[in-house]
């Protein structure tokens, strides 16, 4: 924990302080901000305020006393209901407007961590409860050079693997002297996680191939137990995403789509079109943003891209927001792109890394075109690979 970096943050967004809570591990941001043991037994509330300025301040139960021991500050002690309503209103003092996971109205629900009841409670004391999304962006989603570099070995490695496995494709398709092979949907799956495996990757549940009226599922997963045949004439999506093992390390996510044995027919070659503008639509107004020096929130590269979509008259068709924050964890602590399933107003950070995955998903077939960008201070850029068209297998 860098205590002079978070009370300067504080101060800059013009808040008396930062009062991070938990009670058997309902916040993993704060474990993770202040460096505490997620694993640790929890089984009594414990407060953590840093201030402004001046020393931080604890208030910890008697039998779990040395359960914030490791942080700097002045520790208090609890046992019964009073003495902890007392030592949370000594703890505080004369500050009032006070940052915590919380979101009004629930609108952010990546950081609303803080139960209502102890909401009230603080209200009840005078303060106003502000929300740290932001801050928890800035000390969580923000990337080290480190952790940027091993997005890039992902990429590459990623992009290798995407490209051999169209291949790969088709060469279980069209199996010489011997007339079409069979293939499935989690033949490819088991082929890509390999190929992953071998590159040193590590990933949560997937990767999904899917084919025809499967990849109007936006988070279908085949399995062994089901799973749909590829043959030609189809239509298939790829969605895949892995990091590399080690602590810290950042994902990289990309989804492309292609057909089998043939061109894409109109309306598949349109709605790829306007997915296309839609993603690069929202790259845009990202990459204008940063170069002008100006800020820019996760809501407005959402409307980038739904207004593409929406003028296409696929508006109904695109279920879901348009990009996520990426870091250490596939769906991260920072902006979304979305002003659909929430209205994120946290600002897009410099050094962060995020999804721009427009798609239109039609009963027959669903398209999506995923890539990833990253900040600087003065530009943002695409990491990897960019679909220009649908592959051919």
């Amino acid at each position: 924990m860098n205590l002079d970096a978070i009370q300067a943050a504080i101060r800059e967004a013009g808040f008396d302080g930062w009062l991070f809570y938990d009670h058997h591990h309902r916040d993993p941001i704060a474990a993770h901000m202040l460096g505490l043991d997620p694993k640790v037994h929890i089984t009594r509330r414990w407060y953590y305020f840093v201030p402004a300025a001046g020393e931080p301040r604890k208030l910890v139960h008697r039998i779990e006393q040395g359960r914030l021991d490791s942080l700097p500050g002045i520790k208090s002690q609890y046992s019964s209901w009073q003495e902890l309503h007392a030592g949370l209103d000594a703890m505080l003092g004369g500050a009032q407007r006070i940052a915590m996971q919380y979101s009004p109205n629930n609108a952010i629900m990546y950081v609303s961590m803080v139960d209502a009841g102890t909401v009230e409670f603080l209200r009840g004391l005078g303060k106003e409860i502000v929300s740290s999304a932001d801050l928890v962006s800035q000390f969580e989603a923000v990337l080290g050079e480190e952790q940027i570099a091993s997005h890039g070995v992902a990429q590459r490695a990623i992009d290798r693997i995407v490209a051999e496995g169209w291949q790969e494709m088709g060469r279980r398709l069209r199996r010489p002297a011997g007339g079409a092979g069979t293939l499935t949907e989690f033949d490819m799956v088991v082929w890509l996680s390999e190929a992953m495996r071998r590159e040193g990757l590590v990933w949560e549940s997937g990767p999904n191939v899917s084919a025809n009226a499967n990849s109007s599922d936006s988070h279908y997963e085949p399995t062994a137990e089901k799973s749909a045949p590829i043959a030609e004439g189809d239509f298939i999506l790829i969605d895949i995403w892995g990091r590399v093992d080690r602590p810290d390390s950042v994902f990289y996510d990309i989804t492309w789509t292609g057909v089998v044995g043939r061109g894409p027919s109109g309306r598949e070659q349109h709605v790829f079109e306007t997915v296309r503008t839609a993603r690069d639509a929202a790259i845009a107004a990202v990459e204008q943003a940063f170069q002008a020096g100006r800020a820019i929130c996760g809501y407005e590269g959402d409307d980038a891209a739904r207004a593409v979509i929406q003028a296409a008259g696929f508006a109904e068709f695109f279920t879901h927001r348009t990009g996520h924050n990426i870091a250490h964890e596939l769906h991260g602590p920072g902006a979304h792109l979305d002003n659909l399933e929430t209205h994120d107003e946290r600002r897009i950070l410099p050094n962060t890394c995020f999804s721009v995955e427009p798609g239109v998903y039609l009963p027959e077939f669903g398209v999506r075109s995923e890539i990833d960008m990253l900040t600087a201070p003065g530009k943002a850029w695409v990491t990897g690979a960019v679909q220009r068209e649908l592959v051919r297998i």
